[in-house]
Order: structure tokens, then C-alpha cells, then sequence
């Protein structure tokens, strides 16, 4: 199997991931940064959902992994007729996704450590803030990540502009969540909504890229080199 179609499944696994994780976060009651909730509320929720945060928490490190092959699956075979120079926006694409996983590995560390306080009833409010903050400013990260690999796809016509336009539109959507993810904290971003759309404006932007990666005919082979191709390799005409 080509490098190009396992990207592209990785692509596929991962938003399947991210929708059953949030499903998880959803059943378990989890706060979205739209909603304001109280100390009492947050406890109650990281105490009686401790199994199904858990659960969500854990399916992310196979996440993380797949959208890393995903990104770099786009980078390598979606510009790979360009091979004699690397396309800045790539790698612009390629640090987002590489950011987003490790700044949401905080996330997730903060979650766990918050379902630790609700048992033990202490630190419940300063975690829930750093929570808060630094989910906020991840989408800082999937900003970019849509912006480099938008603009790369665009410029090596792998992409079409809807599909160009919908990383654009979400990454805009994105980045004004993220500034104002500081009103959020100990409060309601009131710009979450747009921050929410964005995210679904991301997942749907990774399908398109990863049935192109999947469609995409596979490099073809090139034959080791032997002892007639050297020599005609070393062959020139008067």
C-alpha cells in the first residue's frame, strides 16, 4: 500500500477519533467553553464521568498519531512532482498539526488532573482555568495547520477551491476563537460558537484531503540501479 493511501486512512481514523472522543465528553456532561459552569457543576462532572473522560482521553494518543501521519502524507505525496524544493506552507501546515498535538496533550493532562481534584475536591477551580485557557489557545494551532496545507494544496493543485476555502473560512473562525479565548477563562468566550464551527469546518476539510490522499495514484517504482543502468547512466555523446 502507497504511503499516500495510508495518510489518507490515517486522516479518515483520526476524525473518527476526535467525533467518538467527543461523543464521550458530550455523554459524559463535559462544560463546552459556550457554556458557563459553576465549581459545583465542574466537580460533579469530573467525579461521576471519570470513566468516560478517561476513555476519551485515552483514544487520543492513537489520534495524535494518525493526524501526524496524515500531515505529513499531504506534505511529502501531495507535492511530491516538486521534489527539488520544499514548499514553505507545507511546513507552515505541518508545525500546526505537530503544535495542536502537543498543546492538546496538555489538555488532556489537565482533564485527567481535574477528575484527580473532583475526588479530592481541591484545586478543582485553577485547573479548570488552565483547561480552559489552553484548549482555548490550541485552535491557535488548527489555525494554522489549515492555513499552510490550504494554501500548499492550492498552489500544487492538489485541492479544489471549495476545499481551499473551507480551511481558509475555518481557520479564520478558528483564530478569532483563539484570540479571545482569554474572555473565557472564569467566564464564556464569546466567541466560542465560531471557534465550534471552525472545528467542524477542520474535520470535514481533513476527509476531503484524506479521500484525495486515498484517490491518488501511487509513485511509480523506480528500478535499482545495476551495473547496465550506471553504465548508461555514465554514457555521454560526443
Amino acid at each position: 500500500m502507497s504511503f499516500s493511501r495510508i495518510a489518507g486512512i490515517a486522516g479518515l481514523g483520526f476524525v473518527a477519533i476526535l467525533v467518538v472522543a467527543n461523543l464521550l465528553l458530550t455523554t459524559a456532561g463535559l462544560p463546552t467553553p459556550s457554556e458557563a459552569a459553576s465549581r459545583d457543576e465542574i466537580t460533579t462532572v469530573f467525579a461521576a464521568g471519570a470513566g468516560s473522560l478517561r476513555l476519551a482521553s485515552a483514544l487520543l494518543p492513537l489520534a495524535w498519531l494518525l493526524a501526524t501521519i496524515f500531515a505529513v502524507g499531504v506534505c511529502v505525496c501531495v507535492g511530491r512532482d516538486r521534489r527539488t524544493r520544499t514548499d514553505p506552507w507545507s511546513l507552515v501546515g505541518l508545525a500546526g498539526v505537530l503544535m495542536q498535538s502537543v498543546v492538546f496533550t496538555c489538555v488532556e493532562a489537565t482533564r485527567l488532573a481535574l477528575i484527580s481534584a473532583a475526588r479530592h475536591d481541591g484545586g478543582v477551580d485553577g485547573l479548570w482555568s488552565l483547561y480552559t485557557a489552553l484548549f482555548g489557545f490550541n485552535q491557535v494551532f488548527l489555525a494554522t495547520a489549515l492555513l499552510g496545507l490550504s494554501m500548499f494544496g492550492i498552489r500544487t493543485g492538489a485541492i479544489a477551491r471549495w476545499h481551499a476555502g473551507t480551511g481558509l473560512l475555518g481557520a479564520a473562525l478558528l483564530f478569532l476563537s483563539a484570540t479571545t479565548s482569554p474572555y473565557g477563562v472564569g467566564s464564556v468566550n464569546p466567541l466560542a460558537l465560531l471557534g465550534l464551527a471552525g472545528w467542524l469546518l477542520w474535520l470535514v476539510w481533513i476527509v476531503a484531503y484524506s479521500v484525495i490522499l486515498i484517490r491518488r495514484a501511487p509513485e511509480p517504482a523506480v528500478p535499482p540501479a545495476g551495473p547496465d543502468t550506471v553504465a548508461a547512466s555514465s554514457y555521454r555523446s560526443p
